[in-house]
């Protein structure tokens, strides 16, 4: 096995960066709302999502009018970019800012770009939802831990893109959902699913009824629930055994408040082959959960 380096799979204790994780995943739901706005729907809300690029997280093109707009985040740079295919482009550089600052910024760069655009002002799936204008709470910004995480998403969309071309059935691309700040990989059985009760925080019901309504495996990295953040594995609807049911590898656990399998980030970059034991953990839980829901078989 080769010893895959820190560069790769960067260490990121949260509680080092959380305040910073906390105003960035605001600052995502400001450009996750326009691409929303902007981009025709697909199921399961995978027309919002942001993409990992080559240097963070793109909405990739968005049409408008008759060309389009991407909105980049440049996690190296440190800069917020917005380009049409006209030719124009604004920026913002990243830095300590209140949230109600960088909206401001945000919707001054689109007026800028004669971009015309009407998204909610108000964060989802957050227990306390400050208007984005009237936020000055959140205002961290550390460059150096924000690079890191994109590092991270860069190894774990790596790993999601592969482990998603190893089914055949419908599934999703590994694409990071600004709700909740996670980057995430879908598989489907091709089966519809029960309504989702919903009860998402500043989230209406529907929303969760049209992301779930199909039966699912899903996996993802979001960067809490443990001292480095974890890789999670869940099926909807849960079928019976799946929470007492066998998985690897061994530093993977069932988490009773998240619902989920878990797997804690820090295991994954100290692993002699990081690629090898998340991929593992994708396949084992996505297995158990198509087992025991007895999926159908192509």
């Amino acid at each position: 096995m080769r010893r895959v380096t820190h560069e790769f799979w960067p260490e990121l204790e949260v509680a080092s960066w959380q305040d910073t994780r906390d105003t960035l995943h605001l600052w995502t739901q400001i450009v996750g709302k326009v691409r929303m706005a902007l981009a025709p729907p697909v199921n399961h809300w995978w027309g919002v999502t942001l993409y990992v690029d080559a240097t963070g997280l793109t909405t990739s093109l968005m049409p408008y009018r008759d060309g389009g707009l991407e909105i980049r985040f440049d996690f190296v740079a440190h800069a917020l970019v917005a380009t049409t295919t006209r030719g124009d482009t604004r920026r913002i550089d990243l830095r300590p800012m209140p949230v109600a600052d960088f909206h401001r910024e945000f919707d001054a760069m689109l007026r800028a770009l004669d971009v015309e655009v009407t998204y909610l002002p108000v964060p989802v799936e957050l227990e306390t939802a400050i208007p984005f204008a009237d936020d000055t709470v959140h205002a961290s910004y550390d460059a150096e831990a924000v690079t890191r995480f994109w590092r991270s998403l860069v190894s774990a969309d790596r790993v999601f893109s592969r482990f998603r071309a190893e089914f055949d059935g419908k599934s999703s691309p590994s694409h990071f959902f600004w709700g909740a700040f996670d980057l995430a990989v879908t598989r489907f059985s091709g089966r519809s699913a029960p309504t989702h009760p919903g009860g998402i925080p500043h989230c209406p019901d529907w929303v969760m009824h049209e992301a779930y309504r199909a039966e699912l495996s899903s996996a993802g990295y979001w960067p809490g629930g443990a001292s480095e953040g974890v890789f999670y594995s869940y099926a909807y609807p849960q079928p019976d055994g799946f929470a007492e049911a066998a998985v690897t590898p061994a530093a993977a656990y069932w988490d009773s408040a998240l619902g989920e399998f878990v797997l804690p980030y820090a295991d994954v970059r100290r692993a002699d082959d990081p690629d090898a034991l998340l991929l593992d953990f994708l396949r084992s839980t996505a297995a158990v959960a198509a087992e025991l829901a007895e999926w159908p078989r192509a």
